[in-house]
């Protein structure tokens, strides 16, 4: 390559560096570009998002207090039943014939305290017709004879009581009986709508001490009452109070909202493992209820409830967009001879606040206290006063802001307002 053809690459490169230069330098006296926003007076709306599902506020999951072949059933999923209603029959032998069992037991208890009874009279007399013998001579009745009359008398009694006590056995053997005789007809305890129903014709039914879930023949809900259980982040739930208003949106009804209300709030946590990670995530469920239930809407649905926490009508705002955070290098040091660097470290904080714009549209950061965050606005409490201009995007753009730039106002087009974001 030529001497000369050297110098013309150098030449051209030297160029595009000045150029870029001077693009650049022309750019800085511009200023950056900036969305530039009045500070106005907003209807504010502070909110918790968090789903769950719809479930009833009153429901009862049926299962059998004993083991046995589901020998009737008449109710089907879906159907509507009244309380006392017949659901189904478990076969009844058995315990028909431990009932009879327990009947004709009885019924020997009961004859053998009637005989143990007429044998205590008859000891009784017995013992006062000799008692009377030795009153009109002494020598007919002996000493020992009258002791064994009496001890006679005695074990008589001790064997009604014995026979009293097998009766009253009996007598609970039998309540148990029928009780148990009784466990093979299951009715409906609550009026409601079979939600669901986990058995079929011929199926054995099996008791529910040990596993509620294997056992729960049917669930019955009162389907008039609906509340949405969700999960609400530990940091968000202070903020939810009873009785604080909700906007429920249900999967099923996508086109539809209904009206909610807070009605409690867990004290204990649910914890559940992330999906990202291993960490716990510590959440609370708040129980919402529903004013306005569709009629068709099932247990289980998927819902988003949206709890208002608090309002503000026309209050003092700034877009969320509009919040940054800059170190505050203000020293607090009593001492007034020159701050040392490690006090300067020590002084450093950082603060909330947002871009001023001057009428010569340089920025100036300044320091703001925000109240509650609506959908787009915060609440200003301090720091500005309506109608002062301040920068309100880009999130690039305010990131790189710094106290004394120079700025000019972007046009605001659909294309920025998508673009931006929270700092």
């Amino acid at each position: 390559m030529s001497k000369k053809m050297k110098y013309g690459i150098f030449g051209v490169v030297a160029i595009a560096i000045g150029a870029l230069v001077a693009v650049s330098a022309a750019k800085k006296e511009r200023g950056a570009e900036v969305r530039i926003e009045e500070v106005s007076n907003q209807d504010l709306v502070a909110s918790v998002t968090a789903s769950g599902q719809v479930i009833p506020r009153t429901k009862v999951d049926l299962s059998a207090d004993i083991t046995g072949r589901i020998t009737r059933l008449s109710v089907k999923d879906g159907d509507y039943v009244q309380v006392g209603q017949f659901l189904l029959q478990i076969d009844p032998q058995a315990y028909e014939a431990q009932v009879l069992r327990a009947e004709a037991a009885l019924a020997n208890s009961r004859a053998s305290l009637a005989q143990s009874r007429a044998n205590l009279l008859q000891a009784g007399r017995n013992l006062e017709r000799q008692q009377d013998i030795r009153k009109v001579n002494v020598a007919l009745v002996s000493a020992q004879e009258l002791e064994q009359l009496t001890t006679q008398l005695d074990v008589n009694k001790a064997l009604v009581t014995a026979a009293e006590e097998n009766v009253k056995q009996g007598d609970a053997s039998l309540k148990d009986a029928h009780y148990q005789l009784s466990r093979t007809t299951i009715y409906a305890p609550m009026t409601g709508r079979i939600t669901r129903l986990n058995v079929e014709l011929g199926e054995t039914a099996i008791m529910g001490t040990l596993n509620k879930d294997a056992a729960t023949l049917l669930t019955i809900s009162d389907m008039s009452i609906l509340e949405t259980k969700v999960k609400v982040d530990e940091t968000d739930v202070s903020r939810i109070q009873v009785g604080d208003s909700a906007v429920i949106q249900i999967d099923a009804f996508p086109d539809t909202t209904f009206i909610g209300r807070v009605v409690e709030i867990s004290n204990s946590s649910v914890k559940g493992a992330t999906a990202a990670t291993t960490d716990q995530a510590i959440d609370y469920e708040v129980t919402v209820r529903i004013l306005n239930p569709p009629t068709d809407t099932r247990p289980d649905f998927s819902s988003t409830a949206k709890i208002v926490t608090d309002t503000r009508k026309q209050a003092l705002a700034v877009p969320i967009i509009a919040l940054t955070v800059r170190e505050d290098s203000a020293l607090k040091n009593t001492d007034q001879s020159a701050p040392t660097a490690a006090a300067v470290e020590v002084g450093k904080r950082d603060v909330e606040g947002v871009f001023v714009v001057g009428t010569d549209n340089k920025v100036t950061f300044r320091r703001v206290r925000v109240g509650i965050a609506g959908e787009k606005y915060f609440e200003v409490l301090d720091g500005l006063k309506a109608g002062e201009r301040i920068v309100a995007g880009t999130y690039q753009a305010i990131r790189e802001l710094k106290d004394g730039q120079l700025v000019r106002e972007l046009p605001l087009t659909p294309a920025a307002t998508k673009a931006a974001g929270t700092p």
